[in-house]
């Protein structure tokens, strides 16, 4: 029976890098990630909207018993690029606000994800992060010269170049900057 729930950036497939990563690490905890009810809502700004639909589903799973824990997995991104909703204060301050008004803040927690040192950035920053520092140099010296432009074409090269150079293993789960992740996903089964 779920009784958790994941809400993540991004569409519910499980192509997306997100939900990849997440049922990446819930395998190497040890726990089922069928058994967690996962919520994809697009882009950041629809988890600060109250009346999403996404929200109306998951109060009636919540008001039925089927879900008592939730967690909420959103990138951090950078302030310099909306001031309200981006930027890992913005983005704590919001999902507080949105966890109180939707009155889920006993059942619900959250992890900001970014790069743990800077506390900007998304997925792939903490991907990044997470490697050695001169395969880390690596990708960063080849998207800062390619100039590569839009954000989330920046974003898809990052992430290809990363599964093409070091396929196995597909993350370094042992780095410290997943421990807090790791953290808040064991949460759900406790």
């Amino acid at each position: 029976m779920v009784k958790a729930a994941i809400l993540h950036e991004g569409s519910s497939n499980d192509k997306t890098a997100d939900k990849k990563l997440i049922k990446h690490l819930l395998a190497n905890l040890g726990f089922d990630a069928d058994t967690i009810y996962f919520d994809g809502f697009g882009s950041k700004g629809n988890f600060f909207k109250k009346d999403n639909l996404n929200y109306l589903r998951l109060k009636n799973l919540v008001e039925a018993g089927q879900i008592d824990k939730i967690l909420f997995i959103v990138d951090a991104d950078d302030e310099k690029d909306d001031v309200k909703y981006k930027g890992f204060e913005n983005t704590e301050n919001e999902l507080q606000r949105i966890i109180n008004e939707l009155g889920f803040q006993d059942i619900a927690r959250f992890y900001i994800v970014c790069d743990p040192v800077t506390k900007t950035g998304y997925l792939e920053s903490l991907i990044l992060a997470s490697l050695p520092e001169d395969k880390r140099k690596c990708i960063e010296c080849f998207v800062e010269c390619s100039e590569i432009n839009p954000k989330q074409i920046h974003k898809t090269i990052i992430n290809n170049l990363y599964t093409m150079a070091y396929p196995e293993p597909p993350y370094n789960f042992e780095h410290p900057h997943f421990e807090p992740l790791k953290t808040e996903l064991t949460h759900l089964f406790t």
